[in-house]
C-alpha cells in the first residue's frame, strides 16, 4: 500500500500509529536530507550521503526516488524485498511521482492523505518549526501541484483526525485484504480440497 500526500499532512505520524499493528510493515524510506529533532536512522528514513544516494541510482537499488526541495528521497529495492518477503501488508509513504513508478512496478494500493483544508496543511507545516519561511511556501506550491494527481488514487482519506485516519487506512487494508486476486492461493486449496 502506497501512501501519499502533500509535505506537512501528516503521513510519518499516521504510519507510525499503523505500524504497530500486527501483519503491517512501514517501508523506510532513503534521504540525503538531515535529520529533525527526534527521527533516528532507520525509522524514520535512512540518512544518507548525497553521494551514497548517486551510487544507489547507479547501481539500479532505488525502486523509486525523488529530488524534492534539494534533497533525494527514495525507496531502497534490497529494503522493501526483504518486507515484502514477510508476506505482510506494507506501506510505503512516498510522493506522486514514485507512487507512479511503484505502482507500475508492483500491485498495489494507492491512498491520498489530504489536510482538511489548505489553512490547516500551512499552520501544520510553521508548526514543525523546521522549515523556513520560504521552504513552506516551496512545499505549499508542490502540496497543490501533487494534489493535482489525486485522481491516479484508489482512494482518498482526510487527516483531520489521526486516529479517524489510521483508522480509515486499516479499514481499507482490511477490504483490499478480501480481494479475489489477493486470496488466489488460498481459493485454488479450497477449491482443490472440494474435488
Amino acid at each position: 500500500m502506497v501512501v501519499s500526500g502533500p509535505s506537512g499532512v501528516g503521513k510519518g505520524t499516521v504510519l507510525k500509529h499503523i505500524s504497530s499493528f500486527k501483519g503491517v510493515s512501514v517501508s523506510v524510506s532513503a534521504t540525503t536530507r538531515k535529520p529533525r529533532e527526534l527521527e533516528k536512522d532507520g525509522e524514520d528514513y535512512y540518512f544518507i550521503s548525497r553521494e551514497e544516494f548517486l551510487e544507489n541510482i547507479k547501481k539500479g537499488e532505488m525502486v523509486e526516488y525523488n529530488e524534492y526541495c534539494g534533497n533525494f528521497y527514495g525507496t531502497i529495492k534490497s529494503k522493501l524485498e526483504d518486507l515484502l518477503k514477510k508476506n505482510e501488508i506494507v506501506l510505503l509513504e512516498i510522493d506522486v511521482n514514485g507512487a507512479s513508478l511503484v505502482s507500475k512496478k508492483l500491485d498495489c494500493v494507492k491512498i491520498f492523505l489530504l489536510p482538511p483544508n489548505f489553512n490547516e496543511l500551512k499552520k501544520r507545516l510553521i508548526l514543525r518549526g523546521t522549515e523556513t519561511k520560504e521552504n513552506v511556501e516551496k512545499r505549499l506550491k508542490q502540496a497543490y501541484i501533487e494534489m493535482k494527481d489525486i485522481y491516479s488514487y484508489d482512494y482518498v482519506v482526510v487527516n483531520d483526525e489521526i486516529n479517524n485516519a489510521v483508522e480509515k487506512i486499516k479499514s481499507i487494508a482490511k477490504a483490499e485484504s478480501f480481494k479475489v486476486k489477493r486470496r488466489k492461493f488460498e481459493i485454488e486449496e479450497i477449491l482443490k480440497s472440494l474435488l
